[in-house]
């Protein structure tokens, strides 16, 4: 769902830069309250991951389009929705820049979309009712495919709304949210079974990484320690990245396939400063265009963007952890 500049209109644009970006100082505020320090690793790595997954488009049988996952919800569950919400703008910061991976004025449009609702509404209202009273592997399954339908649903109607009101008439609202929506609803389906077979072998492998779980009724040994596991899932994000991403599907995915049974395009034309404007910088920063070298279809391309990728997210989300003194309070009371 990551939407090009050309399906938003500026002042649409810019309003959505203002609720993600109220939403990411809400973020900011909330994470720095807390004092576990071993999140910083986790938030690293857990973007990575995310990077490296929405790199693998899955097919939807049936209908020539193709899926991943947002990732907003698995995040959620294990780092909370505040601080999966600032990975998640990592990730999607990443992409838009280096990749061009959805437009830089649709940015705010994006950041709402894919990370809003399911760090938010997918935690908050699905996750952790569902975990209040301990954890189970139903259970587990069970919220992340709720979770994932009902914010991926949410997204996609968010962009037919945002489309609507930038005007534009190439994709008239009745027909195009009809044609958004169910496509969406088997992806999200699709990215629920994934969420829960990660979170579940999260919780047989360290089940107190796992957020909003509650007490549960019977005390489990981790399987693995804790360094095990942020090894186990950083090596699962650089197979994704740098070798199952090339076996992807090449089919459109839902929002470009939707637009193709609507328009008749995939991309659309726009005109105008702020289109510009967005584009020359996107150019400029854009080094790894549609994960590939620049003017190169080589296979290389996209193994060394996946890596290279998940490696930046990483390293943004600490950076951005000191940077911000997340976490502080434990330090500061172990050096006092």
């Amino acid at each position: 769902m990551h939407m090009a500049d050309a399906l938003v209109a500026p002042a649409v644009a810019g309003t959505m830069y203002v609720l993600s970006t109220g939403a990411a100082g809400v973020s900011v505020k909330k994470v720095r309250e807390e004092s576990d320090e071993s999140k910083i690793p986790v938030m690293g790595v857990m973007g990575a991951f995310v990077f490296a997954t929405q790199m693998l488009n899955f097919t939807i049988p049936g209908t020539g389009s193709s899926g991943h996952l947002c990732g907003g919800m698995m995040l959620s569950a294990m780092l909370g929705p505040f601080a999966g919400f600032l990975t998640m703008i990592g990730v999607l910061l990443v992409q838009c820049l280096l990749f061009a991976d959805g437009g830089l004025m649709a940015l705010g449009c994006n950041i709402w979309n894919m990370a809003f609702y399911g760090c938010f509404i997918g935690s908050f209202l699905i996750w952790r009712p569902i975990m209040k009273k301990g954890a189970t592997k139903i259970k587990i399954a069970l919220a992340s495919i709720l979770g994932c339908v009902l914010t991926l649903q949410l997204g996609a109607f968010s962009v037919t709304m945002e489309t609507l009101i930038s005007g534009i008439t190439e994709l008239p609202f009745s027909t195009f949210v009809a044609t958004m929506q169910p496509i969406h609803l088997a992806i999200g389906f699709v990215e629920g079974l994934i969420t829960s077979a990660v979170l579940i072998f999260i919780h047989e492998a360290r089940p107190e990484l796992l957020w909003g779980i509650g007490e549960s009724t019977e005390k489990r040994d981790a399987k693995l320690s804790f360094k095990k596991t942020i090894i186990t899932i950083a090596v699962a994000a650089a197979l994704c990245g740098g070798v199952v991403s090339l076996f992807a599907s090449a089919f459109p995915d839902g929002l470009e396939w939707s637009m193709e049974q609507v328009a008749g395009t995939t991309e659309l034309e726009a005109q105008g400063q702020a289109y510009e404007t967005a584009e020359a910088i996107q150019e400029t920063t854009s080094l790894l265009p549609d994960y590939a070298f620049p003017d190169s279809e080589a296979a290389a391309g996209t193994s060394f963007s996946g890596i290279v990728g998940a490696l930046i997210v990483a390293g943004l989300s600490a950076a951005c952890c000191y940077a911000f003194r997340f976490f502080r309070r434990k330090t500061e009371t172990q050096t006092a």
